[in-house]
């Protein structure tokens, strides 16, 4: 059985459209339910973390009657990032995490992502059990077993914690004035207390959620409005976080942007040297550039590429027990401290060696010169396959002939959005805007 509700960050879509609806959460909270109470027994327990969009309000409340009514017992987080459920799933000993949020998504959007009892984002095969579950008759539980559901006050500060723990000991940011952006998302208190707590000065962005401004011109899609921070405030650094917090864009003090690239190269030199790189291996997506393949290459390090997608990082991670990954969008994947991506974590390693090093931003957040890339998005509608449309894959077949031994292409379907996202690297700038501009203009016909 194939997924049709799952993509690859968990179930999305427009709020109240399906499957964003308050009817469809509440079934799949019953099938998620049922998937981890097979067993029968009874102390089963799931927690549920949200970010800042109106939405979440009500996902919430039918996730709960879903999963209550096959037994399960719900503790509610509140705001809290991505990352925070995936510690607290495991914390709190928990059969099932459930993270409502859209993540880098306008607030329109909404989504559904589930963890295991790990603490990790569930594999395929769970995915695909839970929507078999879904496809049938959801067995209840007898009235003496619905689950209850309670309110935790104290999961963020929890999870804050733990996040300073991750942070060398003996070190601290007095003296570092910080902007943090928070994308009026669910870090949006979390990120600015943790900073402070460690010394620094912090100049918080993006930290007064609404319902509806989540991701709206701030955050780690939008680094624009922290970057006038930077340069207004006269900051050391800029840490840009999306919705939820599993994704970070890093600003030096001139407002330059190093994305997830760049800090994934800074952490897998520093962790070589000290002989904390599993494997030698960082692992990554397609997506990312040719100059961090290079860059690792010279070091005698190794870039092992999966599809698009953290979750896809992670499994690699794990059956090859590397300690690193990631992607060029900015999710920072490290075991050795969380399950998933977390944006503040990986940004705290950013100023560890800012702090260590006494170096400022721009001498550690450009570790390699980029290949030239290009990105263009192509949206279709709803039944349309323009991939396959035999005029776009002739043009293709001829871009990638063109490209031979100079660049590389990838062309692929959104997994969370109705997009064709068309991506070329090439040292010739010329020859790269001529064969996107071909492969888009190709599929916009088809279109």
């Amino acid at each position: 059985m194939t997924r049709t509700l799952f993509g690859t960050d968990g179930v999305r879509g427009r709020a109240n459209t399906y499957p964003m609806t308050a009817e469809m959460a509440l079934r799949l909270g019953a099938a998620a339910g049922r998937f981890f109470r097979r067993d029968g027994t009874a102390a089963h327990r799931v927690v549920i973390g949200k970010d800042t969009r109106l939405s979440g309000y009500m996902l919430e409340n039918a996730l709960t009657a879903g999963l209550t009514s096959t037994g399960m017992n719900v503790l509610l987080l509140g705001p809290v990032p991505t990352p925070a459920v995936g510690f607290l799933t495991r914390s709190m000993r928990a059969d099932l995490g459930v993270m409502i949020s859209a993540s880098h998504n306008p607030h329109q959007d909404n989504g559904i992502k589930f963890f295991g009892p790990d603490g990790f984002k569930l594999s395929d095969d769970a995915e695909r059990e839970i929507e078999a579950i879904l496809a049938g008759e959801i067995a209840l539980a007898q009235p003496q077993n619905i689950g209850r559901a309670k309110r935790i006050d104290d999961g963020r500060g929890r999870y804050q914690e733990y996040a300073k723990t991750t942070f060398p000991v003996g070190l601290r940011l007095d003296g570092l004035k910080v902007v943090i952006d928070c994308a009026n998302g669910a870090a949006y208190r979390a990120a600015p207390e943790v900073l402070w707590e460690l010394g620094a000065e912090v100049i918080p962005v993006g930290v007064a959620p609404n319902g509806t401004n989540i991701n709206d011109r701030c955050g780690s899609t939008y680094t624009q409005t922290a970057a006038e921070a930077v340069v207004a405030h006269g900051a050391d650094v800029g840490i840009c976080l999306d919705g939820d917090a599993d994704r970070v864009m890093i600003l030096d003090q001139t407002g330059k942007v190093a994305d997830g690239d760049q800090i994934m190269a800074l952490l897998a030199a520093r962790w070589a040297e000290e002989g904390r790189l599993h494997g030698g291996t960082l692992v990554a997506t397609v997506m990312s550039n040719l100059g961090l393949e290079r860059f690792l290459e010279r070091r005698g390090l190794r870039l092992e590429r999966t599809n698009v997608g953290d979750r896809y990082v992670v499994e690699a991670m794990r059956r090859g027990g590397f300690n690193l990954g990631g992607e060029q969008s900015g999710h920072i994947v490290m075991t050795d401290y969380a399950t998933t991506g977390d944006g503040l974590i990986a940004g705290l390693q950013f100023l560890a060696e800012m702090a260590r090093t006494e170096q400022p931003a721009s001498a550690l957040a450009q570790s390699f010169q980029t290949v030239p890339q290009m990105l263009k998005n192509v949206r279709y509608g709803a039944g349309s396959q323009p991939l396959a449309a035999a005029a776009v894959q002739a043009v293709i077949a001829d871009a990638e002939a063109r490209l031979q031994g100079s660049g590389r292409l990838l062309i692929r379907k959104s997994g969370t959005e109705p997009l064709v996202r068309v991506m070329a690297e090439c040292e010739d700038e010329v020859l790269l805007a001529e064969v996107v501009g071909s492969i888009v203009a190709a599929v916009e016909a088809a279109v």
